[in-house]
């Protein structure tokens, strides 16, 4: 979706919602319909996630409770509908962060290699096989919208401290503003 420099902005971007708002601890229910609306609310998300900067969305992130998520990894930005994990295998561990956890990451073990099945903006059938970073990246996309953070993946130790950190951020109200070494990219 790379447009000319000289074509108009068509969308502004969404804010995005950070740890502590209730509704990234709620599961997205199903996209029933495939309309403009959607298109619009993709397109918008797309231009959110690359400003933030970030490789992943998902709709919750933005206050949207629909099943959908974006995604760029550097192929081109992408959409998954109503996406569902039907394989995985191995372990890998990564340094993981988070949009709605800014500042902060954390070494989280998942599986390397994912399948997930959805359906692009078009009802068509999406199958994708991810491994390492697109493989993370579906799998948190989708936690998202299981209404879970990547603290829920932490031990017990290291989450206790994440929220130490968490809540010595909200009470400075330093949660989410961006320094100078915050600029990676985040799922």
């Amino acid at each position: 979706m790379q447009r000319p420099d000289w074509y108009p902005r068509l969308v502004n971007t969404f804010e995005i919602r950070l740890f502590g708002d209730p509704v990234l601890r709620q599961r997205a229910p199903e996209v029933t319909e495939l309309d403009g609306d959607l298109a619009r609310l993709v397109d918008t998300m797309i231009e959110t996630m690359h400003a933030a900067p970030g490789i992943g969305l998902a709709a919750p992130q933005v206050g949207v409770q629909k099943r959908l998520y974006t995604y760029d990894i550097g192929e081109g930005p992408g959409v998954v509908i109503n996406p569902e994990i039907v394989e995985s295998s191995g372990e890998w561990v990564y340094d993981e962060g988070c949009l709605s956890v800014p500042g902060l990451s954390f070494e989280i073990v998942r599986p390397k290699l994912v399948t997930v099945r959805g359906m692009d903006l078009d009802g068509n059938d999406v199958v994708i096989e991810g491994d390492e970073l697109m493989g993370r990246l579906i799998q948190h996309e989708i936690d998202h919208l299981d209404g879970v953070l990547l603290l829920d993946r932490l031990e017990k130790a290291a989450r206790k401290e994440a929220m130490r950190e968490l809540r010595r951020q909200v009470e400075a109200g330093t949660l989410g503003a961006m320094t100078d070494e915050d600029t990676g990219r985040r799922l």
